[in-house]
């Protein structure tokens, strides 16, 4: 598998081939005066990408603060942040949707889309539960969630990286922190669209296999207020065609056709590995 390392935050990414199944749909536009202006399109299946292999750490968070400028809606509690993640490998938590897409824009990455997201977590198997397949057992040696076994010792949040990969080498796709995704959560109510709640995926340190309907399956899925902050909640990046997502029910979408986003191997790549 292709492996790289990003420039602006040093983070490792891995490739993840083309979802043959995730196709982009470009919505019908109108003009002023309801005459179709252009069609709804097909406009075919998604891109291979880069994700991150990790989910973004504390020291990656304080580098963008750092050096961006940016600053959140409202100060970060550093002492709840060190509670749960005390170094700067740990995973940060306490973002909302809004710091994760600022830290994305930044490295010049994105957030990934929920299919992105759950085609990656599958690492390469089909219609299997988990990422590291069916085996229940086996969740300590792939996933820090609620108690510990196998190689989850860490009663909250553990080191990125601390336990086993999937398929596609990315690590912590269950468990850790929940992921912030790029889509809006399906909250139709009375035929109208509530855009206030991203989705998240992948589970927790909080889960439990059997508690929050099994979250650390693949296909499980949550969500919550874009500007919320939990001691459980962070992201990870992808590089790759960006598309501007739309409402996801489900993990389907429909989105209209985006500006590219610089592809991996580019300037922004600072060193190419390849098993």
């Amino acid at each position: 598998a292709k492996k790289i390392v990003w420039e602006t935050d040093g983070a490792k990414m891995v490739h993840i081939p083309a979802n043959p199944s995730d196709t982009r749909k470009r919505e019908p536009v109108y003009d002023e005066f309801g005459d179709l202006v252009k069609p709804a399109k097909i406009i075919g299946a998604a891109d291979a990408f880069f994700m991150d292999a990790h989910e973004v750490n504390v020291g990656q968070f304080k580098k963008f603060l750092k050096s961006s400028g940016y600053k959140p809606d409202e100060a970060i509690n550093w002492n709840q942040v060190y509670k749960y993640s005390p170094t700067d490998k740990h995973p940060i938590s306490r973002v909302t949707w809004h710091d994760a897409t600022a830290y994305a824009k930044w490295a010049g990455k994105r957030l990934p889309t929920e299919k992105e997201w759950e085609f990656a977590a599958r690492g390469g198997l089909e219609s299997k539960r988990y990422p590291w397949g069916n085996d229940e057992s086996l969740a300590g040696d792939y996933a820090n969630y609620g108690g510990t076994s196998g190689r989850d010792k860490w009663k909250y949040t553990a080191p990125v990286g601390s336990f086993k990969s999937n398929g596609y080498g990315l690590h912590d796709m269950a468990g850790n922190v929940w992921e912030w995704c790029d889509d809006w959560y399906d909250s139709d109510q009375g035929g109208r669209i509530r855009k206030i709640h991203k989705v998240l995926r992948g589970g927790s340190w909080l889960s439990k296999t059997l508690l929050y309907a099994d979250s650390l399956r693949v296909a499980s899925r949550k969500e919550d207020n874009s500007f919320n902050r939990y001691d459980n909640l962070g992201f990870r990046c992808v590089s790759g065609s960006d598309f501007t997502s739309g409402t996801s029910v489900g993990g389907d979408f429909t989105s209209e056709e985006g500006a590219p986003l610089p592809l991996a191997g580019n300037q922004g790549v600072i060193e190419w590995e390849k098993d």
